[in-house]
């Protein structure tokens, strides 16, 4: 894949299927053309699942295909027969994606591993048929309820490459050399800034250990604020367990080598206080260039005890074996990558099947909406007795009335709760 078509974050609309509405039927037999009630519930809409794929690099397929909707349940059927639930739609994102709740910014779920599958949203229910509504005194009720409809929602893709180790530092300084030399992997490599536009992944085996190698782009001075490419791609070193920060010890780009340093570690700590107190090894690259030997010196002098300092020349493979060790040793002593917890908080907004409200429109009506009316929708059938006496006694129960008085609602004023209009009495 091109690597100027690399995408790490997108936004996309899901939503989980609507139930079933439930059937509203009766038997009937050659002379008797109603013999009891025999409608099926509606079907459960299908739900939204999100599952890790090793094999996927990055988000790409999201910017050509942006609405995922599982199917609704079917209707039910007579003779007792349930519709058929809908499908579940599983979503495949590359393992290290987070989903984000795209209006309040709130962490879903971490999508860390192959095969591992999420359920974000749950489909809706589907309605009860009228043969459910049976009692001792209502032998034949004419009615049967809705499924439950669904709303869609905003989510925001966030890919956090999973690394055992983040290569970073200045663009040019020689990382995508490093990369390819000590692992598998062919980066693009070039003699200008910016050659490496998306993180490439290496694994690097050494004796009987592996591990995990990103070469991160090229950051800048003011990439913590979005300067370069910053924030596009420092989230991709979050989730490293240890830096390999290299060093063009040369100079040659006309850059002061320590300052490249103080630089880039000024950086990491205004992103992120973990990222700038994860482990962190210099390899000083370079070293067989002209000017390298006095900026060597005065490395090892300012930095030389707070840091492993390792001169290499990865052009050439020099000094390789040496950093390779250390950092497999390193790699012993640490903790491995932990997923990035949800926020335990967070919960889809749906509706309150008590909360209602109520405002005056332009005609003088008096208007009645909210989750208690959403329920009232699903449950009431207008033609029926039964179900409008039951409609009554929840206004009445939930304070609706009591409400509609306090707003100024006399007799003989016109009242809306969902379908259903009517002269308050």
């Amino acid at each position: 894949m091109d690597n100027k078509v690399f995408t790490d974050k997108v936004k996309i609309t899901v939503k989980a299927g609507d139930g079933g509405d439930g059937m509203n039927s009766f038997k009937a037999y050659k002379g008797k053309p109603a013999c009891g009630p025999d409608g099926g519930d509606g079907g459960n809409g299908g739900s939204v699942y999100f599952l890790g794929d090793k094999d996927m690099n990055d988000l790409l397929s999201f910017r050509f295909t942006s609405k995922y909707f599982a199917e609704n349940g079917e209707r039910g059927g007579t003779n007792q027969c349930s519709g058929k639930s809908g499908k579940d739609i599983v979503i495949k994102v590359p393992c290290g994606t987070l989903v984000r709740d795209f209006e309040s910014g709130k962490i879903i779920c971490d999508v860390y591993e192959d095969g591992e599958k999420v359920r974000i949203l749950e489909g809706g229910r589907g309605g009860k048929g009228n043969v459910r509504f049976t009692t001792a005194r209502r032998h034949a009720p004419n009615f049967a309820q809705k499924g439950v409809k669904t709303q869609p929602h905003t989510l925001v893709l966030e890919m956090k490459v999973i690394a055992d180790v983040g290569l970073v530092g200045f663009p040019n300084v020689g990382k995508s050399t490093l990369l390819s030399k000590i692992s598998a992997a062919k980066p693009k490599i070039a003699d200008y800034h910016f050659t490496t536009l998306s993180p490439n992944l290496g694994v690097v085996r050494r004796y009987e250990k592996s591990f995990i190698v990103a070469d991160i782009p090229g950051l800048i001075e003011g990439a913590a604020e979005g300067a370069g490419l910053g924030h596009d791609f420092l989230r991709h070193i979050e989730r490293t367990r240890a830096i390999c920060h290299v060093v063009d010890i040369s100079g040659m780009e006309g850059r002061d080598p320590l300052e490249d340093f103080s630089k880039i570690n000024s950086e990491l700590k205004t992103y992120s206080e973990k990222l700038a107190a994860l482990p962190q090894i210099v390899a000083l690259n370079k070293c067989d260039c002209f000017g390298a030997e006095e900026n060597l010196k005065r490395f090892q002098k300012k930095y030389g005890k707070k840091f492993k300092l390792f001169p290499i020349a990865a052009l050439k493979g020099e000094g390789l074996n040496e950093l390779l060790d250390q950092l497999t040793a390193l790699l012993e002593t640490l903790p491995p990558a932990e997923r990035i917890p949800a926020d335990e908080d967070f919960e889809f907004a749906e509706s309150d099947n008590t909360q209602f409200e109520i405002f005056k429109d332009e005609t003088g009506a008096y208007v009645v909406v909210g989750g208690l009316v959403d329920m009232l929708c699903r449950n009431v059938v207008l033609t029926n007795p039964d179900s409008m006496a039951y409609f009554q006694r929840v206004l009445k129960l939930r304070g609706v009335f009591k409400e509609l008085e306090k707003a100024g609602c006399k007799e003989g004023d016109t009242v809306i709760v969902g379908d259903v209009e009517f002269d308050y009495v």
